[in-house]
């Protein structure tokens, strides 16, 4: 199975958001890019990729042990920005540096339970909103600026990070456009307890 950790905003958040994302939906040319649903918002702190049923025990022990380490912390959806003209996303304010910390433990306890992970790199909390549809043959035409432009001013209200979940990545059917990923939390455990 495909699994991942993640902090997943509350619905409060989630929905200042999705207002915001509808505006960026009416700019021209939005038909354009792959928008991200609502419900597949969140934070990924580590990506473990297809892990076998045999890890998930250490796994689990790994990141119960990662959560119970680190305390519930403030942040907001504040921001946004793109990577190049591939993704647009929204970003955080408030405490980065504990959710940076959470991330290299996800990321640590997946590697302790025996998970290959990827070279490490310094950790950008960011949610994706969308996605060019650009394949590797095909660059999209679609310039993300205007959209990352709209969102510097943004800032959601103060919410408090309270767990870490595991969270498997069902993938949409082949040859259907438009189908999105499907997520669901696995498991997910407390903060600071």
């Amino acid at each position: 199975m495909r699994l991942f950790a993640a902090v997943l905003p509350p619905e409060a958040a989630v929905a200042e958001l999705a207002a915001r994302v509808k505006a960026l939906r009416a700019l021209p040319g939005a038909d354009g890019l792959r928008w991200t649903e609502r419900e597949g918002w969140h934070f990924t702190l580590a990506f473990y990729g297809e892990v076998t049923e045999e890890v998930l025990p250490e796994l689990h022990t790994r990141l119960a042990r990662a959560a119970h380490r680190h305390r519930p912390h403030e942040l907001r959806l504040a921001g946004g920005g793109r990577f190049d003209d591939r993704v647009v996303w929204v970003g955080v304010d408030g405490d980065g540096e504990a959710l940076r910390g959470l991330a290299d433990s996800a990321a640590a306890g997946g590697r302790r339970a025996g998970i290959p992970m990827d070279r490490h790199r310094p950790y950008h909390p960011h949610l994706t909103i969308a996605r060019t549809r650009s394949t590797r043959h095909h660059r999209s035409a679609t310039s993300l600026a205007p959209y990352a432009e709209r969102l510097t001013d943004f800032a959601g209200r103060e919410w408090t990070v309270r767990e870490l979940s595991l969270v498997r990545s069902h993938p949409p059917a082949p040859g259907v456009p438009g189908q999105q990923p499907r997520y669901e939390v696995v498991a997910a455990w407390p903060l600071g307890y």
